[in-house]
């Protein structure tokens, strides 16, 4: 047997003389041993730990021949854990209670005294049991979270604009490394869809990639979410849980939205990702995690680091490579191969015949702002098809948009005798992306600012 093989271990025995020569047999053997004489600290011991194989005296001294001290904290341990394996310490005249007890959730029996390569044995196989029980309960509740999470992307990547070639150049290299990857990019620009790209170039491709969006978690439920918890390890902790870097294990882990977290969760995270392990809440066991990082944030990192907001270390963590996906009014070239592949798409799904684009509703498409990116294009289109009574998409089909372009272009610019710093620079920005038709890149250089500069006063401003 190899060593620290059978995990931890607890052992509930009144006698002290067992519990001593249990424990010295079994150090060797096991990554922890407990040992402890009060059947009523169980509850705690339960509460702040989980344990490969709980060993359970069936007779306390306050009833030492009927089992019912045995029976009720069999019962109580199956409760409160329901993949506890526990085996049970019996004299020889208990064995048909020792039966008993196996029908009401009890793994194995020993008898006192044991022979020691019995007892290895059958602890041995009691360690791997329980092993297989946290296997099968891990696989259900990713398969419950995949389908959770399962959208509908389509299916591809699709563009053959410079800027999109080189993303495309970037990800065959990248992909087959283990390498971090940060994605940078607008809202609705595909930065999950880069993500699993990655994946499934990978030597990771076989196994599970786990998306977690950082926006919408909570400080209280972060840890929960990304590291998992115990039951009763908090109020609402009813069932035991994995965490997401354990359903990734050996795969891919995307956290969406990363500049997000708060300072205290960064440094969480941090730790998690430096110690390439995890432990869930309300334990003390330490959980391995092997995972390929891949993150992604439409905010502007490197100016949240000079700003205090966002930890430099975590940022070298994460960022290994970097992905900038550019929004679509810089890869207008793009919206015709899109525009059909959605049309397509969404004929399909709604059992329509196929609809073609003609070239003004092609026209109007080009001369839209798209500030939502792929994701409202995509949208757009759901929408014209749903609505189309005909053949053809044309500009009257997008009518939408073109509302949105006169709002716009009909904003009442500010009065020339107002001073307000934030008006003014707002409308001087409003001013030089409509002057370049959206093209952040030369607003950015016509206004003396960097592109990520830019970004972080659109998203101060609402623009």
């Amino acid at each position: 047997m190899m060593e620290k093989e059978l995990g931890k271990i607890l052992i509930i025995d009144d006698d002290e003389d067992v519990l001593f020569a249990a424990k010295m047999l079994l150090k060797k053997y096991a990554k922890e041993v407990i040992i402890e004489k009060n059947p009523k600290k169980i509850p705690f011991l339960l509460n702040h730990d989980t344990y490969d194989v709980i060993m359970l005296d069936m007779n306390f001294s306050r009833d030492t021949t009927s089992g019912k001290e045995g029976f009720y904290w069999l019962e109580h341990i199956m409760e409160r854990d329901a993949n506890a394996v526990v085996i049970l310490i019996t004299a020889f005249g208990d064995v048909e209670m020792a039966v008993q007890a196996l029908k009401q959730g009890a793994t194995d029996f020993v008898l006192k005294p044991w022979q020691n390569e019995k007892l290895l044995a059958t602890l041995t196989s009691a360690s791997k049991l329980r092993k297989s029980y946290e296997q099968v309960d891990t696989l259900r509740q990713t398969n419950r979270q995949l389908s959770a999470d399962q959208q509908d992307n389509f299916g591809q990547m699709i563009g053959d604009s410079p800027s999109m070639r080189n993303v495309f150049a970037i990800i065959d290299k990248v992909a087959t490394t283990d390498a971090n990857v940060l994605i940078l990019g607008e809202n609705g620009t595909g930065k999950e869809l880069v993500a699993r790209e990655i994946h499934n170039r990978s030597m990771r491709k076989n196994n599970i990639f786990v998306n977690v969006d950082m926006g919408a978690i909570t400080e209280t439920l972060f840890e929960s979410e990304l590291f998992g918890h115990k039951k009763g390890a908090y109020t609402d902790a009813k069932e035991d849980r994995v965490g997401r870097f354990e359903m990734a294990n050996k795969g891919s882990l995307f956290l969406d939205e990363i500049g997000n977290l708060s300072m205290p969760l960064q440094s969480k995270l941090l730790t998690a990702l430096q110690r390439r392990e995890i432990t869930r809440i309300g334990t003390n066991k330490s959980i391995p995690v092997d995972i390929r990082l891949i993150t992604a944030t439409n905010m502007p990192l490197h100016e949240m680091v000079h700003q205090n907001t966002f930890r430099q270390d975590l940022l070298y963590r994460i960022n290994t490579v970097e992905i900038h996906l550019p929004p679509l009014r810089e890869r207008q070239e793009d919206i015709p191969t899109l525009a059909r592949h959605f049309i397509n798409s969404y004929c399909k799904k709604y059992q329509k015949p196929p609809i073609s684009l003609d070239d003004s509703g092609l026209q109007r498409m080009k001369s839209y702002g798209w500030p939502g990116n792929i994701r409202e294009l995509q949208h757009a289109i759901e929408r014209a098809i749903i609505m189309c009574d005909g053949e053809k998409l044309s500009e009257k089909d997008f009518f939408f948009l073109q509302q949105t372009m006169h709002q716009v272009q009909n904003e009442p610019s500010q009065p020339a005798n107002n001073f307000n710093l934030d008006e003014v620079e707002k409308n001087v920005i409003q001013k030089a992306i409509d002057k370049h038709n959206g093209n952040i890149s030369q607003a950015a250089k016509e206004l003396g600012l960097t592109r990520a500069s830019l970004y972080r006063r659109l998203q101060k401003y609402g623009i």
